[in-house]
């Protein structure tokens, strides 16, 4: 309840349309309205909030951040998942599917009329992967069911994959050797928007091409036979600021457990999926987080990088398999233990070592603030007591949990 206060106090007005939206940290100037750190990643933790107390405040918050949202569909640049408009496509035709919202509804129809518009043939930008680029918009189109433009997104990486000796790998981004192998950036989230998008429109092809890129990852994998750990890239991209390897959801196994999952789900539990996904698990169980072992490990408390994905993992464990909760536990007393307190509510400061002052101000969205740890809050309270363990809103790269028998 705290960290929703908090979230809640820092909207702003957008207008004479009666919306609001949020910026990324309360100190900027501009409204936000992407997916990964704005205000399209914060409705669904109104509707989540709704949902889970009956409170119909959070609803029409809910309402305002979507007038808001609408209003900028035009004039948002990007066309992606995460930073652009197919993101705050699925945000708005959440909100009218749930609340019955025929503004919202029509909002998300332009803004996908808006990206089929704006594909050149090949991608939408210099992004090419799931954040950024074609795959994400393929979820976020197949989601939103606009499946012809999902199949749109995804075919042109059968075109421009690259063999390796184990499969198959992309580039990242339309300037850059392939050299990227995870989740968010990376082989693993194109291959996951290619199986989900092919599965559902059945593409065999599609998936076939998944299951090359996955391959070739599985094949760099240094953490068997027990655990599973990949680095971050090869050669590595980015060497100044980031470490070789990682363990949340965007470069690490918390992620890439959750492209296998998506593969179990699709191809049953005779094949080798469930298998890796354990591995991961036990891989990131035995990292050290999330304590912090040394600076610039586990700096990050949100749903990205940082704690509150791992949380998230752990909740569809518990869901799916009957894990024990006590390490989601874990997880939920050091996202406790970071908080910020006050009368204002509560929110969250993740640390760069290399800066002074290291604690970073705090943020209000899905991928390193409030929203997404409070979302994984709250659904942690509902598996822990036995209760509905599906989000009140489907996250276009996390599948829904396969009910134990």
């Amino acid at each position: 309840m705290d960290g929703l206060r908090w979230l809640l106090s820092g909207a702003r007005d957008t207008g004479d349309d009666g919306g609001i939206g949020w910026p990324v940290r309360p100190s900027a100037d501009e409204l936000e309205p992407m997916l990964y750190h704005g205000t399209a990643g914060i409705v669904p933790v109104l509707l989540e909030a709704w949902r889970h107390f009956g409170d119909d405040s959070y609803a029409d918050a809910a309402l305002r951040a979507a007038r808001g949202l609408a209003a900028s569909v035009e004039h948002v640049a990007d066309d992606s998942l995460y930073f652009g408009r197919t993101g705050m496509a699925v945000v708005l035709r959440a909100v009218h599917d749930d609340l019955g919202d025929a503004a919202a509804g029509d909002a998300a129809d332009r803004a996908l009329e808006l990206v089929r518009s704006r594909f050149d043939g090949t991608r939408w930008g210099y992004l090419v992967e799931l954040m950024g680029g074609n795959a994400g918009i393929g979820l976020g189109a197949l989601l939103a069911g606009a499946e012809e433009l999902a199949v749109q997104a995804v075919e042109p990486y059968a075109r421009t994959a690259e063999q390796t000796p184990a499969g198959v790998r992309w580039q990242h981004r339309a300037d850059a050797a392939p050299s990227m192998h995870h989740m968010s950036h990376g082989t693993l989230g194109i291959a996951y928007g290619l199986a989900a998008v092919g599965h559902a429109t059945g593409r065999k092809d599609l998936v076939e091409l998944a299951l090359a890129g996955v391959a070739d990852v599985v094949s760099r994998d240094e953490g068997g036979p027990e655990g599973f750990l990949v680095a971050h890239s090869d050669p590595h991209h980015g060497a100044e600021r980031t470490a070789r390897l990682n363990y949340g959801w965007c470069h690490g196994p918390t992620g890439d457990a959750q492209v296998f999952r998506l593969l179990r789900d699709m191809f049953g539990d005779p094949t080798p999926w469930p298998a890796l996904a354990e591995r991961c698990w036990h891989t990131v169980r035995h990292s050290g987080l999330p304590r912090r072992l040394h600076p610039g490990f586990w700096d990050n408390n949100g749903r990205c990088c940082g704690t509150a994905g791992v949380l998230a993992l752990a909740c569809d464990r518990i869901a799916e398999q009957g894990d024990s909760p006590e390490f989601a536990q874990v997880l939920v007393a050091d996202i406790a233990a970071h908080a910020t307190r006050d009368a204002d509510g509560a929110r969250w400061s993740n640390v760069e070592h290399r800066a002074d002052p290291s604690d970073l101000e705090p943020e209000t969205g899905w991928a390193m603030g409030n929203a997404g740890i409070v979302r994984e809050l709250l659904r942690f309270v509902r598996v822990v007591r036995g209760g509905e363990p599906d989000y009140a809103f489907t996250w276009p790269d996390q599948p829904a949990v396969r009910r134990r028998r």
